[in-house]
């Protein structure tokens, strides 16, 4: 191993770019997903491990993919060389961030999901528009009443756009699109409580993935390994890849 000067980064090989980074991965569908096309990115692969860091001011600033222990490691390294800030998050693979110490104050497990084809045709996907800022309102009022812990809110620079179902005049269910690099990506997805059990889920999650696949060859989400229902419609979709990840926030 090599410790890369003005890195203080002890790794077998230092990744400088995007390019690099994608190459060095397989161009793995987390990893396209995770970089942006306009944001310089550094990289390194250690043993088993590829890493990389951002430099955005929202969003998660880092990543590593591949064998669980050397990606530790290589967070570690990172972050010893004070190249996280605090209340930063970085996606690791699946595993317990217990070695990482006190420098770890939050971490969540999830699950990446991805498709390349068109899901089946789910009734009332022409209910599916496009929203404006002028449904920002009654954005934030369904999502305060029905995901009051979601991340994507109307205002949020990482979204790029939001879609939703009205009822009438009241919207009912809603989603974000959150791309961030050439693979499409879905956030936020819910229903209104009183609308629930009647499809309107598949239905969003549907017609949403249909309308990014129109722009990139894949599309993606997150799920909570907990939440096994929508884990089951997901795959009904046809998000059948799966990467188990954990995201720890810095101090």
């Amino acid at each position: 191993m090599t410790t890369y000067a003005g890195d203080m980064i002890v790794a077998d090989e230092a990744l400088d770019g995007r390019d690099a980074i994608l190459a060095a991965t397989g161009r793995h569908p987390f990893v396209r997903h995770s970089l942006p096309d306009h944001a310089p990115a550094r990289g390194w692969r250690r043993a088993g491990a590829v890493g990389w860091l951002l430099t955005v001011e929202h969003g998660p600033i880092g990543g590593v993919i591949g064998a669980a222990e050397p990606a530790i490691d290589l967070v570690g390294a990172v972050a010893a060389a004070g190249r996280v800030g605090a209340g930063r998050w970085v996606h690791l693979p699946r595993t317990d961030p217990a070695p990482l110490g006190p420098a770890v104050t939050g971490h969540e497990d999830w699950d990446f999901l991805w498709t390349t084809g068109a899901p089946p045709t789910q009734p009332g996907e022409d209910r599916v528009v496009r929203l404006t800022e002028a449904d920002h309102p009654a954005l934030t009022a369904l999502i305060d009443e029905a995901f009051p812990t979601s991340t994507a809110r109307p205002g949020d620079p990482s979204v790029r756009h939001w879609y939703g179902i009205r009822d009438a005049d009241r919207l009912i269910a809603c989603g974000a699109d959150r791309t961030r690099g050439e693979v499409g990506f879905l956030a936020g997805l819910t229903v209104a409580p009183r609308h629930r059990g009647r499809g309107l889920g598949a239905t969003i999650t549907a017609g949403m993935t249909r309308v990014l696949l129109a722009r990139y060859d894949m599309v993606a989400l997150g799920v909570y390994p907990s939440n096994l229902a929508a884990i089951r419609l997901y795959r009904r979709l046809g998000y059948t890849g799966t990467l188990p990840l954990t995201s720890v926030r810095f101090a």
